[in-house]
Protein backbone atom coordinates (compact mmCIF):
# COMPACT_ATOMS: atom_id res chain seq x y z
CA UNK A 1 0.00 0.00 0.00
CA UNK A 2 1.63 3.44 -0.93
CA UNK A 3 -0.06 6.30 0.60
CA UNK A 4 -2.25 8.58 -1.87
CA UNK A 5 -0.53 11.89 -1.28
CA UNK A 6 -2.51 14.18 1.40
CA UNK A 7 -0.72 17.06 3.09
CA UNK A 8 -1.09 18.45 6.40
CA UNK A 9 -1.55 21.87 6.23
CA UNK A 10 1.83 22.09 8.57
CA UNK A 11 3.65 19.75 6.55
CA UNK A 12 2.76 21.43 3.48
CA UNK A 13 4.49 24.83 4.61
CA UNK A 14 7.56 23.09 5.82
CA UNK A 15 7.97 20.97 2.46
CA UNK A 16 7.64 24.39 0.78
CA UNK A 17 10.66 25.55 2.84
CA UNK A 18 12.50 22.68 2.40
CA UNK A 19 12.08 22.40 -1.40
CA UNK A 20 12.88 26.57 -1.66
CA UNK A 21 16.52 25.80 -0.40
CA UNK A 22 19.35 25.51 -3.30
CA UNK A 23 20.35 21.52 -4.14
CA UNK A 24 24.30 21.49 -2.68
CA UNK A 25 26.53 21.09 -6.27
CA UNK A 26 27.56 17.85 -4.83
CA UNK A 27 26.65 15.36 -2.21
CA UNK A 28 30.00 15.51 0.12
CA UNK A 29 29.58 13.42 3.22
CA UNK A 30 31.43 15.83 5.89
CA UNK A 31 29.38 18.69 4.42
CA UNK A 32 25.75 16.71 4.65
CA UNK A 33 26.77 16.03 8.48
CA UNK A 34 27.34 19.59 9.18
CA UNK A 35 24.28 20.45 7.33
CA UNK A 36 22.15 17.81 9.30
CA UNK A 37 23.13 18.97 12.78
CA UNK A 38 22.23 22.33 11.40
CA UNK A 39 19.42 21.79 10.32
CA UNK A 40 17.79 19.78 13.37
CA UNK A 41 19.03 23.23 15.39
CA UNK A 42 15.86 24.77 13.43
CA UNK A 43 13.15 22.44 13.09
CA UNK A 44 13.64 20.12 16.05
CA UNK A 45 12.16 20.65 19.71
CA UNK A 46 14.30 22.16 22.61
CA UNK A 47 15.97 19.04 24.78
CA UNK A 48 13.69 17.63 27.88
CA UNK A 49 15.39 18.31 31.43
CA UNK A 50 17.21 15.69 32.54
CA UNK A 51 18.60 14.28 36.04
CA UNK A 52 21.56 12.75 33.97
CA UNK A 53 23.38 13.26 31.01
CA UNK A 54 27.26 11.66 30.73
CA UNK A 55 29.01 11.09 27.52
CA UNK A 56 30.91 8.14 27.55
CA UNK A 57 31.88 5.70 25.27
CA UNK A 58 31.63 1.69 25.56
CA UNK A 59 33.79 -0.99 23.95
CA UNK A 60 33.19 -1.90 19.93
CA UNK A 61 34.87 -4.39 17.66
CA UNK A 62 36.78 -1.71 16.09
CA UNK A 63 37.73 0.60 19.45
CA UNK A 64 35.50 2.68 21.73
CA UNK A 65 31.53 3.44 20.23
CA UNK A 66 30.46 6.99 21.76
CA UNK A 67 27.23 6.71 23.69
CA UNK A 68 25.32 9.04 25.37
CA UNK A 69 23.57 8.00 28.57
CA UNK A 70 19.96 9.75 29.43
CA UNK A 71 18.01 9.19 32.56
CA UNK A 72 14.95 11.92 33.80
CA UNK A 73 16.03 10.37 37.35
CA UNK A 74 18.85 10.53 39.19
CA UNK A 75 18.58 7.49 40.74
CA UNK A 76 16.72 4.64 39.81
CA UNK A 77 16.14 0.85 41.11
CA UNK A 78 16.34 -2.25 38.14
CA UNK A 79 14.21 -1.47 35.37
CA UNK A 80 14.34 -1.87 31.39
CA UNK A 81 16.65 0.59 29.60
CA UNK A 82 16.34 2.17 25.82
CA UNK A 83 19.31 2.10 23.69
CA UNK A 84 18.59 4.16 20.66
CA UNK A 85 20.22 4.62 17.13
CA UNK A 86 19.99 7.49 15.11
CA UNK A 87 18.82 7.90 11.22
CA UNK A 88 20.88 9.63 8.50
CA UNK A 89 21.57 6.81 5.62
CA UNK A 90 24.12 5.08 7.87
CA UNK A 91 26.82 8.42 6.39
CA UNK A 92 25.40 11.39 8.31
CA UNK A 93 23.81 11.98 11.89
CA UNK A 94 25.52 11.74 15.36
CA UNK A 95 24.54 11.80 19.59
CA UNK A 96 23.77 15.69 18.85
CA UNK A 97 21.62 15.71 15.91
CA UNK A 98 18.80 13.46 17.88
CA UNK A 99 20.15 14.36 20.92
CA UNK A 100 15.98 16.13 21.84
CA UNK A 101 14.37 12.87 20.93
CA UNK A 102 16.45 10.82 23.62
CA UNK A 103 15.31 13.47 26.42
CA UNK A 104 11.89 13.30 25.47
CA UNK A 105 11.83 9.03 25.52
CA UNK A 106 13.48 9.10 28.81
CA UNK A 107 11.17 11.76 30.04
CA UNK A 108 7.93 10.32 29.07
CA UNK A 109 8.38 6.46 29.55
CA UNK A 110 10.75 7.07 32.76
CA UNK A 111 12.80 5.30 31.48
CA UNK A 112 17.03 5.62 31.02
CA UNK A 113 17.90 5.74 27.33
CA UNK A 114 21.55 5.12 26.17
CA UNK A 115 22.05 6.81 22.15
CA UNK A 116 24.96 5.26 20.04
CA UNK A 117 26.76 6.77 17.59
CA UNK A 118 27.91 4.20 15.71
CA UNK A 119 30.91 3.90 12.42
CA UNK A 120 29.66 6.11 9.60
CA UNK A 121 30.11 5.20 5.94
CA UNK A 122 31.56 5.73 4.11
CA UNK A 123 34.63 6.01 6.33
CA UNK A 124 33.42 2.80 7.64
CA UNK A 125 30.72 0.90 5.18
CA UNK A 126 28.89 -2.26 6.27
CA UNK A 127 29.11 -3.92 8.50
CA UNK A 128 30.62 -1.80 11.02
CA UNK A 129 27.18 0.04 11.58
CA UNK A 130 25.53 -3.20 13.00
CA UNK A 131 28.20 -4.55 14.39
CA UNK A 132 28.57 -1.33 16.76
CA UNK A 133 25.17 -1.19 17.89
CA UNK A 134 25.11 -4.80 18.66
CA UNK A 135 28.26 -4.17 20.52
CA UNK A 136 26.57 -1.33 22.24
CA UNK A 137 23.28 -3.14 22.94
CA UNK A 138 24.68 -6.29 24.61
CA UNK A 139 27.17 -3.65 26.82
CA UNK A 140 24.03 -2.26 28.31
CA UNK A 141 22.17 -5.28 29.01
CA UNK A 142 24.92 -6.09 31.07
CA UNK A 143 24.39 -3.02 33.66
CA UNK A 144 27.89 -1.34 33.14
CA UNK A 145 28.97 0.12 36.53
CA UNK A 146 29.68 3.25 34.68
CA UNK A 147 25.20 4.30 34.51
CA UNK A 148 24.84 2.71 38.18
CA UNK A 149 21.86 1.03 36.95
CA UNK A 150 20.48 -2.50 36.91
CA UNK A 151 19.10 -3.26 33.48
CA UNK A 152 16.03 -5.83 33.18
CA UNK A 153 15.52 -5.55 29.75
CA UNK A 154 15.74 -3.85 26.15
CA UNK A 155 13.79 -1.92 24.03
CA UNK A 156 15.51 -1.24 20.77
CA UNK A 157 14.30 2.28 18.79
CA UNK A 158 15.46 4.20 15.47
CA UNK A 159 13.85 5.80 12.50
CA UNK A 160 15.32 5.30 8.99
CA UNK A 161 18.32 3.70 9.12
CA UNK A 162 18.28 3.88 13.00
CA UNK A 163 15.36 1.51 12.60
CA UNK A 164 17.43 -0.84 10.24
CA UNK A 165 19.83 -1.44 13.08
CA UNK A 166 17.29 -1.35 15.73
CA UNK A 167 15.16 -4.13 14.06
CA UNK A 168 19.41 -6.25 13.27
CA UNK A 169 20.32 -6.05 16.50
CA UNK A 170 16.91 -7.10 18.18
CA UNK A 171 17.28 -10.04 16.18
CA UNK A 172 20.79 -10.70 16.87
CA UNK A 173 19.59 -10.52 20.78
CA UNK A 174 16.37 -12.83 20.19
CA UNK A 175 18.99 -15.02 18.37
CA UNK A 176 21.99 -15.10 21.08
CA UNK A 177 20.66 -13.31 24.18
CA UNK A 178 22.46 -10.44 26.59
CA UNK A 179 22.71 -10.40 29.93
CA UNK A 180 19.24 -8.68 29.60
CA UNK A 181 16.22 -9.89 27.18
CA UNK A 182 14.93 -7.96 24.54
CA UNK A 183 11.77 -6.45 25.59
CA UNK A 184 10.48 -4.45 22.49
CA UNK A 185 11.38 -3.18 18.93
CA UNK A 186 10.39 0.44 17.95
CA UNK A 187 11.14 1.10 13.97
CA UNK A 188 10.43 4.29 12.85
CA UNK A 189 9.87 4.90 8.93
CA UNK A 190 12.37 1.88 8.54
CA UNK A 191 14.68 0.90 6.01
CA UNK A 192 14.60 -2.43 5.88
CA UNK A 193 14.87 -3.81 1.72
CA UNK A 194 16.89 -3.05 -1.61
CA UNK A 195 13.26 -2.26 -3.33
CA UNK A 196 13.37 1.20 -5.14
CA UNK A 197 9.66 1.07 -6.88
CA UNK A 198 6.23 1.57 -5.28
CA UNK A 199 6.62 4.52 -2.26
CA UNK A 200 10.15 5.16 -4.04
CA UNK A 201 8.80 5.90 -6.79
CA UNK A 202 5.64 7.70 -5.97
CA UNK A 203 7.68 10.30 -3.38
CA UNK A 204 11.24 10.06 -5.01
CA UNK A 205 11.15 13.53 -4.85
CA UNK A 206 9.95 16.85 -2.89
CA UNK A 207 9.23 15.01 0.62
CA UNK A 208 12.05 15.55 2.43
CA UNK A 209 13.89 12.74 1.90
CA UNK A 210 14.47 11.61 -1.40
CA UNK A 211 15.88 8.30 -3.91
CA UNK A 212 18.12 9.87 -4.89
CA UNK A 213 19.62 10.71 -1.67
CA UNK A 214 19.12 7.01 -0.71
CA UNK A 215 20.76 6.03 -3.21
CA UNK A 216 23.48 8.15 -2.40
CA UNK A 217 23.42 6.65 1.22
CA UNK A 218 23.51 3.08 0.04
CA UNK A 219 26.68 3.53 -2.84
CA UNK A 220 28.54 4.82 0.56
CA UNK A 221 27.43 2.31 2.93
CA UNK A 222 27.77 -0.62 0.43
CA UNK A 223 25.15 -2.76 1.87
CA UNK A 224 25.28 -6.43 0.77
CA UNK A 225 22.09 -7.38 -1.39
CA UNK A 226 20.24 -10.38 0.70
CA UNK A 227 22.48 -10.05 3.59
CA UNK A 228 19.52 -9.72 6.56
CA UNK A 229 21.81 -7.34 8.69
CA UNK A 230 21.75 -5.14 5.60
CA UNK A 231 18.44 -5.74 4.98
CA UNK A 232 16.32 -6.92 8.11
CA UNK A 233 13.48 -7.90 5.66
CA UNK A 234 15.35 -10.78 4.73
CA UNK A 235 15.99 -11.90 8.16
CA UNK A 236 13.18 -14.66 10.39
CA UNK A 237 10.87 -12.61 11.92
CA UNK A 238 9.87 -16.22 14.24
CA UNK A 239 10.78 -15.92 18.09
CA UNK A 240 11.48 -12.18 17.43
CA UNK A 241 10.59 -9.54 20.45
CA UNK A 242 6.95 -7.56 20.46
CA UNK A 243 7.65 -4.78 18.23
CA UNK A 244 6.22 -1.43 16.95
CA UNK A 245 6.35 0.06 13.35
CA UNK A 246 5.77 3.22 12.67
CA UNK A 247 5.28 4.79 8.77
CA UNK A 248 4.85 8.16 7.35
CA UNK A 249 2.56 8.82 4.20
CA UNK A 250 4.59 11.37 2.56
CA UNK A 251 7.92 8.83 3.16
CA UNK A 252 9.65 6.83 0.05
CA UNK A 253 10.35 3.86 2.98
CA UNK A 254 6.53 3.77 3.78
CA UNK A 255 5.79 0.46 1.71
CA UNK A 256 9.63 -0.91 3.23
CA UNK A 257 8.05 -0.28 6.93
CA UNK A 258 4.37 -1.98 6.07
CA UNK A 259 6.44 -5.26 4.58
CA UNK A 260 8.47 -5.62 7.68
CA UNK A 261 4.79 -4.95 9.41
CA UNK A 262 3.36 -7.31 8.34
CA UNK A 263 6.20 -10.14 8.10
CA UNK A 264 6.00 -9.73 11.88
CA UNK A 265 2.27 -9.86 11.94
CA UNK A 266 2.71 -13.19 9.46
CA UNK A 267 5.02 -14.64 12.25
CA UNK A 268 2.80 -14.45 14.82
CA UNK A 269 4.77 -11.51 16.56
CA UNK A 270 2.93 -9.27 19.51
CA UNK A 271 2.71 -6.08 17.00
CA UNK A 272 1.86 -2.41 16.81
CA UNK A 273 1.95 -0.67 12.82
CA UNK A 274 1.13 2.84 12.84
CA UNK A 275 0.93 4.72 9.89
CA UNK A 276 0.78 8.19 9.78
CA UNK A 277 -0.96 9.41 6.68
CA UNK A 278 0.40 12.94 5.05
CA UNK A 279 3.90 12.96 7.11
CA UNK A 280 7.09 12.72 6.43
CA UNK A 281 10.06 10.52 6.93
CA UNK A 282 12.17 11.50 9.98
CA UNK A 283 8.65 12.74 11.54
CA UNK A 284 9.82 12.08 14.93
CA UNK A 285 12.81 14.31 15.42
CA UNK A 286 10.80 17.69 13.61
CA UNK A 287 8.75 18.29 16.13
CA UNK A 288 9.02 22.20 16.71
CA UNK A 289 8.93 22.57 13.08
CA UNK A 290 5.60 20.70 12.78
CA UNK A 291 2.92 20.02 15.67
CA UNK A 292 1.55 17.11 14.10
CA UNK A 293 4.47 15.51 13.68
CA UNK A 294 5.02 16.30 17.77
CA UNK A 295 1.64 14.57 17.90
CA UNK A 296 2.37 11.68 16.17
CA UNK A 297 5.68 11.03 18.27
CA UNK A 298 3.28 11.10 21.14
CA UNK A 299 1.32 8.37 20.28
CA UNK A 300 4.23 5.92 18.96
CA UNK A 301 5.43 6.49 23.05
CA UNK A 302 2.03 5.89 23.63
CA UNK A 303 2.04 3.04 22.31
CA UNK A 304 5.51 2.08 23.50
CA UNK A 305 3.75 2.54 26.74
CA UNK A 306 1.06 0.11 26.06
CA UNK A 307 3.46 -2.65 24.97
CA UNK A 308 5.66 -2.36 28.11
CA UNK A 309 2.93 -2.99 30.58
CA UNK A 310 2.45 -6.37 29.00
CA UNK A 311 6.11 -7.17 30.00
Amino acid sequence: MTDTPNFREDVQGFLAMINSLPAPDALVPEEQRMGYVAMKQLIEADPRDMAVIKDLTCPGPAGDIPVRFYDVRAERGPSPAIVFFHGGGFVIGDLETHNSLCTELSAELDLPVLAVHYRLAPEHPFPAAPDDCEAAARWLAGSPAELGRTVTGLVTIGGSAGGNLATVVARALCDKPAAAPMLLQVLLYPATDESQDGSMDTFAEGHLLTKGVMEWFYSLYQPKSGDPRAFPLHASAKGMCPSIVATAGLDPLQDQGLRIADKLVEAGVDTVYLHFAGMTHDFSSTRKALPSAAAATAKVIAAMKLMLMKV
